[in-house]
């Protein structure tokens, strides 16, 4: 099934690279809440991302695994196909983009431990923003480079 994107990739390839686009202007927004003062805000985005990116996630394995199948059909008449530029900027993304959830859910954990209810700086601020610019520097390399990817597999 073709995507809705000039391009070789699938619907769902296509679906989570304008998603991507969404996910880094959320985290941008929710970065500017928190030195605001909004902290409120920011735990509403950052939950509420986490949850559609849990799902999004499992939709688009349950794609590549089940409609699409075969991605490199797809990327096959790109020109960096044989080269394996593909297959390498596939292995950068994946550096980036398997750690990213684990260490997303991590912070957010460790967050609710440590915030409890309440939305307002404390004792674990230290430490969560800490963590959090790690989480950030996953989310933006997992997106950037899956950019890169779909542009080198699916576009070129």
């Amino acid at each position: 099934m073709g995507g809705f994107l000039p391009t070789r990739g699938s619907f769902m390839l296509d679906t989570v690279v304008i998603a991507m686009f969404a996910v880094v202007a959320l985290l941008a927004l929710s970065i500017v809440a928190v030195k605001r003062g909004h902290y409120r805000t920011h735990r509403s985005l950052q939950l509420g991302m986490a949850t559609v990116l849990a799902i999004a996630v499992t939709l688009f394995e349950i794609d590549m695994r089940f409609v699409t199948k075969d991605w490199q059909k797809l990327a096959q008449p790109s020109p960096y196909y044989a080269s394996g530029w593909v297959h390498g900027w596939l292995a950068v993304h994946l550096c980036f983009a398997i750690p990213a959830p684990f260490w997303w859910a991590y912070v957010i954990v460790r967050a609710i431990r440590g915030f409890g209810l309440r939305a307002e700086p404390g004792e674990h601020s230290a430490s969560h923003r800490r963590s959090a610019w790690i989480g950030v520097v996953l989310m933006v390399g997992t997106a950037v480079t899956g950019w890169i990817f779909y542009a080198v597999a699916f576009v070129a």
